[in-house]
């Protein structure tokens, strides 16, 4: 009777802290707080007797004796061997792959899993592993503490992380540290679409990715971790700093208590919120440009139907999108966030909140959105996407509409998931690709909005 009571609890419990948007506009629940501040207490301690970690990310579908695997079996015995922790999701695929050579050469070998609607099993590799219900909270774990980051072909899951990585690294949230891309024939059609679309519309500056190493090999891998110099004075000036992990729990418990602070300002701020379509893109497009006219134009027609515009609250177009909705009488908000010590809120928001974490306020813009409109952006912007399709596949939310606008920006990207995701690596479903849409025009984007709230 106990067992039974104890399984209706956590299946409740389950449903309380789903991500899926709540219709009552009541998000100050406080069983959600205590969740997911519990897998930060617990997962702080897990990881904090641990040294010289190196986090391992790539596809869950790789199977024994292709290439990626065994890459990946090979580089996990060489960390081993060489004093590292090897940290992956610890389910199978590369995961799998990367913890089995760590373990038996001997080394820590760690799983942080995920739950799912459908069964992810830890793997046999890992000797020590902790599960989580939230992603947000899991890739904190993942990439906070680690001393290198290597990445393998893989499908949403791999970007989302890539893309958080990289993302955080631009905003000195995380340390400069070893990038680590294996593969040149799944990687490279990436990076040629973020040197010549990204770049094209400046939202990303070229410098950027050459700080990133291309290789095809474990051996390749692992000379790149042992002779990057480790600047442990620069990281300190690191917000999420491995530093952070290891002997220094007096600043880990403030970093709960503000972690905290922020998720219970950040759900009372949304309280009632219930029609919001958030606005993604570049912060770096000028007023003059295309681009800031028809984010403009879409923040109008928002408001005109009685959406509430949210956007990122900085420049760009989160500036054209807030100033249409202001200009037009609509609500207008600015989920903002404290880069290098500062913070920016443009001028036509009537309702803003600025968080010092990426991950709360990552949660909270995402949280009451009916819908995302993704023009052309940069790291963020891929980030927020990958993340966004990664939980819609794994069923932590449910199907919304994530529009991509301008069909010259995201068709390289949509070519790439469809050739070298869906059909050469198979790292998605067929209908993973249905996630998402390619509009050209703002009509349309406010017509397909408008189709989702009435259920059609």
């Amino acid at each position: 009777m106990k067992e039974e009571t104890i399984k209706k609890v956590q299946e409740q419990i389950g449903k309380n802290f789903s991500y899926d948007i709540n219709e009552s506009g009541d998000f100050r629940d406080t069983w959600r707080i205590f969740r997911i501040m519990s897998e930060f207490v617990e997962g702080y301690e897990f990881l904090s007797s641990l040294n010289k970690e190196v986090t391992v990310f790539g596809s869950a579908r790789f199977k024994q004796g292709e290439k990626y695997y065994d890459i990946a079996v090979q580089l996990g015995a060489l960390l081993a061997k060489n004093g590292y922790t090897t940290i992956t999701g610890g389910g199978p695929g590369i995961m799998e792959a990367a913890n089995k050579g760590a373990f038996e050469a001997g080394g820590e070998s760690l799983g942080l899993n995920i739950q799912l609607p459908f069964e992810q099993r830890i793997n046999p590799y890992v000797k020590k592993s902790m599960a989580f219900y939230y992603f947000f909270t899991r890739k904190v774990m993942m990439t906070a503490p680690a001393h290198a980051y290597i990445f393998f072909p893989g499908g949403f899951g791999t970007m989302d992380e890539f893309f958080e990585v990289i993302d955080n690294m631009e905003l000195g949230k995380l340390c400069r540290l070893p990038i680590v891309l294996v593969g040149k024939d799944y990687w490279q059609p990436i990076l040629d679409f973020l040197l010549d679309t990204c770049c094209s519309v400046g939202s990303i500056n070229g410098e950027q990715v050459k700080h990133w190493y291309l290789v095809d090999t474990a051996k390749e891998a692992m000379d790149v971790i042992t002779e990057w110099n480790h600047d442990e004075e620069a990281f300190k000036a690191c917000e999420l700093s491995s530093l952070g992990f290891h002997g220094n729990m007096h600043n880990m418990d403030w970093r709960i208590f503000r972690i905290m602070a922020e998720l219970v300002e950040g759900f009372e701020f949304l309280t009632g919120l219930v029609e919001g379509v958030s606005v993604l893109g570049t912060y770096s497009i000028k007023s003059n440009s295309q681009y800031y006219d028809e984010a403009y134009q879409l923040g109008q027609a928002l408001a005109v139907e009685k959406f509430v515009t949210v956007t990122g609250g900085s420049d760009g177009i989160a500036e054209a999108a807030n100033k249409g909705a202001f200009e037009a009488g609509g609500e207008s908000v600015g989920i903002g966030m404290e880069v290098h010590g500062r913070s920016k809120m443009n001028s036509y928001v009537n309702k803003s909140i600025i968080f010092k974490f990426p991950f709360t306020r990552k949660l909270i813009i995402t949280a009451p959105s009916k819908a995302f409109v993704f023009f052309p952006g940069g790291f963020g912007t891929m980030h927020q996407l990958f993340e966004l399709l990664t939980l819609i596949e794994t069923k932590k939310i449910a199907k919304i509409p994530i529009l991509l606008y301008d069909r010259k920006f995201w068709e390289p990207l949509d070519k790439f998931i469809k050739q070298i995701f869906d059909k050469k690596f198979e790292t998605i479903n067929d209908d993973d690709t249905l996630s998402y849409q390619i509009i050209d025009d703002v009509k349309t984007l406010v017509s397909t909005v408008k189709q989702f709230r009435n259920g059609v």
